[in-house]
């Protein structure tokens, strides 16, 4: 589990800032999904808009289908999609991560025993499948301590607006805890724009 006290407290004890953060917002919520299909789903409808948005569209495309399956989503046709608020492009992300899971190249149940690498190169090899949305499978449904964000624009934007170093150096700073530190910095961003 990403999110406990032992780790919170040796995480905070190296960043003043994060140390801020915890006193002036608490502890961040702890954002783990099951790693499943229907969690990549989620994570490839909020690639690049907001929260908010992403969470209708995949309320929208459940009451339109029932169970989300690759059974379902890949007889799908572009104007279902569209009427789910679901993009072209992400449609055919949708369809792409569906035939890979029929046709067996993409197993959630071996994910979980594989090294980070690994799950990356199996998650990135499928079209629509980048850095973040791999990073952030492996940081909210696999659990993965050591996970570093440097393409989230939350992320970014916390960063600029707290730190006067570099994600990279901010990286070196919070091993082996880098997905905690994201934690931290979504809760804040979160936070502040309430």
């Amino acid at each position: 589990m990403i999110v406990n006290d032992n780790d919170i407290e040796n995480l905070i004890a190296k960043d003043p800032i994060l140390h801020w953060i915890f006193s002036e917002y608490g502890q961040p919520p702890n954002w783990q999904r099951p790693p499943n299909f229907v969690s990549l789903v989620q994570i490839i409808l909020e690639q690049q808009v907001s929260q908010a948005s992403a969470k209708a569209h995949f309320e929208k495309l459940q009451s339109y289908v029932g169970d989300i399956t690759p059974e379902k989503l890949i007889l799908l046709s572009n104007e279902a999609f569209k009427s789910c608020f679901v993009s072209r492009q992400k449609a055919n992300y949708l369809r792409n991560i569906s035939k890979e899971v029929l046709a067996g190249n993409l197993d959630f149940e071996t994910l979980v025993s594989k090294s980070d690498i690994e799950v990356k190169e199996n998650l990135t090899a499928i079209k629509g499948i980048g850095n973040w949305t791999a990073n952030i499978f492996l940081m909210l449904c696999l659990q993965r301590k050591n996970i570093s964000l440097d393409n989230d624009i939350a992320i970014v934007n916390a960063i600029n607006k707290l730190y006067k170093i570099s994600l990279e150096e901010l990286n070196l700073k919070w091993q082996p805890l880098n997905s905690l530190a994201s934690y931290f910095l979504w809760h804040y961003y979160l936070s502040i724009r309430k």
